[in-house]
């Protein structure tokens, strides 16, 4: 397929060049750009032109043979204006509004845009089409749907669900705490657990350069390897130094596990990024095992400020809107990047691909594999919850709140 810069080209070109070309020699040009761009040339020059692919095709041949035969004089005859196959919707006038009946249902959008689009194929449509009396074939039946404004087009994830009225406050709320903290020299990270991944010599999406025609060698079926089961990364980054942390996890996904992986970074890099640290904010999703509800994460926070002696403040981002968390695309997308295309056949593979993860903008990363079992199920009672020394900020107290310690930092 050509670029669209090409095509666009080339369609400036035949604008220009079109009104004062007859019938053949607009074939000879046509057949000449096609020529000159090579493979897929011809579907180009129909594309950009709206000329019929087999019409560029006479003209390759005419070309060729004038270069085969070069005494022989080219025949001078020129079709009359009017002349050759009559359009489709001349000879069948009701066939456009035929097809655009049978789309506009399954039509998604404003009818009245410029770019139309529909999930039934060109095959179906046709076979529909014929049976109503208006005989076509698929190919001319995309013809018509590009020529109407119609694209083939895939999903597109925009919608976040349900919008709660205080979303864009909670975003500017989050923003100021961020501020105050970095303007304090307190650490700030944003947390969350990254997809699940098999362990194995499973696919993995994307490509890397290998020897031509030596493809590495997969499985057919993704099972779960019982033996090798699966891997569970929950990132701790930290914004202000733009350093990650990932654990990388062997049983559940649980409040306790994200726990236990801001203590490793805390342990392992923000002890010694921030030594005069008293006070840690703690950015998360609103679900999840560090969701805004969940009382076994508010227990276990209790106990990494006992053990830190951290005063911990966690801001929870709105329903709906964990991509905004900068987790997501300041380490996770890069950590995918750049194991893409990577069978990710060991446990150790994986935290070797995390902790080789590099950006141009400074990203350091480091990980670890927690071998440790996590218990699911666990119920947290009024009793241990009350335990936990929480104050609810003044604004929405529900996701924003301070944990103390029992006892201060000595």
């Amino acid at each position: 397929m050509q670029d669209t810069a090409v095509i666009e080209g080339i369609r400036w070109k035949y604008e220009a060049l079109g009104p004062v070309l007859d019938e053949r020699s607009r074939r000879q040009w046509a057949a000449t750009e096609a020529v000159e761009l090579g493979w897929g040339g011809v579907s180009a020059v129909a594309m950009a032109t709206g000329m019929a692919r087999d019409t560029i095709r006479v003209g390759i041949g005419e070309l060729v043979k004038r270069k085969v035969r070069p005494s022989e004089s080219p025949s001078l005859r020129i079709r009359c204006e009017g002349g050759g196959r009559k359009r489709l919707t001349d000879i069948d006038p009701g066939l456009l509004s035929a097809l655009d009946a049978l789309v506009e249902p399954a039509t998604r959008g404003d009818p009245e845009s410029p770019l139309r689009w529909t999930c039934k194929s060109t095959r179906r449509l046709a076979e529909e089409l014929t049976r109503q009396n208006h005989p076509v074939s698929p190919r001319a039946v995309a013809y018509l749907l590009r020529a109407t404004g119609y694209s083939l087009q895939a999903n597109r994830k925009t919608r976040e669900g349900g919008y709660h009225p205080d979303r864009n406050a909670q975003f500017e709320f989050i923003n100021a705490q961020v501020q105050g903290f970095q303007k304090r020299k307190q650490p700030v990270v944003s947390v969350d657990t990254k997809k699940k991944e098999l362990v194995g010599d499973f696919r993995n999406v994307g490509r890397e350069w290998r020897p031509q025609g030596q493809p590495e060698e997969v499985r057919v079926h993704d099972f779960q390897d019982k033996t090798l089961g699966k891997a569970i990364p929950y990132g701790v980054y930290d914004i202000t130094n733009n350093q990650g942390w990932v654990s990388v996890g062997i049983d559940h996904d649980t409040a306790q596990f994200a726990v236990a992986s801001i203590l490793r970074w805390w342990r392992k890099m923000g002890a010694d990024r921030f030594p005069r640290a008293t006070h840690l904010m703690i950015n998360a999703d609103g679900g999840g095992s560090n969701g805004s509800r969940c009382r076994l994460w508010k227990v276990a926070l209790q106990n990494l400020a006992d053990e830190t002696g951290l005063k911990l403040t966690v801001c929870h981002f709105p329903p709906g809107t964990s991509k905004w968390n900068k987790i997501e695309h300041r380490l996770f997308c890069h950590i995918t990047q750049n194991w893409r295309g990577k069978p990710l056949v060991s446990r150790q593979a994986i935290v070797s691909l995390i902790a080789a993860t590099t950006t141009t903008t400074g990203l350091t990363v480091k990980a670890a594999l927690d071998t440790k079992t996590y218990d699911t199920g666990i119920k947290i009672s009024d009793e241990e919850l009350a335990k936990v020394k929480l104050a609810p900020l003044d604004f929405h107290g529900d996701w924003n709140y301070t944990i103390r310690p029992h006892k201060s930092k000595t």
